[in-house]
């Protein structure tokens, strides 16, 4: 049984971070549309520091036995955030897009995303054929 709730676990940990990528490619390119806009202020998505702070949470466990014990180690589910920057400015304008930032943001995004799909289809194979070929 501990197994399997770590799979759907670690299933769970992974639809968040394709999730968190996939708005992060969304965010980056609503940056580049407005690198022009005057006064614009880039977004970006945080997610890494949150599944970080999470991990650490659940470093710690412990079982309820009685319905008003409190949790120990609840297990809160790390979820994308998107902040503004509004510390820097890049022109005269206001706006603080950089472009170049911008597409290399994007391009380790489409990396990420590819690279956890990869997992998530091996994943889904060893699952697979276990199934398939389990009682041989």
């Amino acid at each position: 049984m501990a197994g399997m709730r770590g799979f759907v676990q670690l299933d769970e940990v992974l639809r968040q971070a394709l999730n968190a990528v996939a708005l992060r490619q969304q965010v980056t390119a609503h940056n580049i549309a407005n690198v022009n806009t005057p006064g614009f202020r880039r977004q970006s998505v945080q997610f890494e520091e949150q599944l970080q702070r999470a991990r650490r949470r659940a470093a710690v466990s412990g079982a309820t036995t009685h319905p008003r014990h409190l949790p120990i180690g609840t297990q809160a589910q790390p979820a994308p955030r998107v902040v503004t920057d509004s510390a820097t400015v890049m022109r005269n304008d206001g706006n603080n897009v950089d472009i170049e930032r911008e597409m290399a943001v994007l391009a380790a995004a489409e990396t990420q995303y590819a690279a956890l799909t990869q997992v998530v289809a091996a994943r889904y194979r060893m699952l697979r054929s276990a199934i398939s070929q389990g009682g041989r």
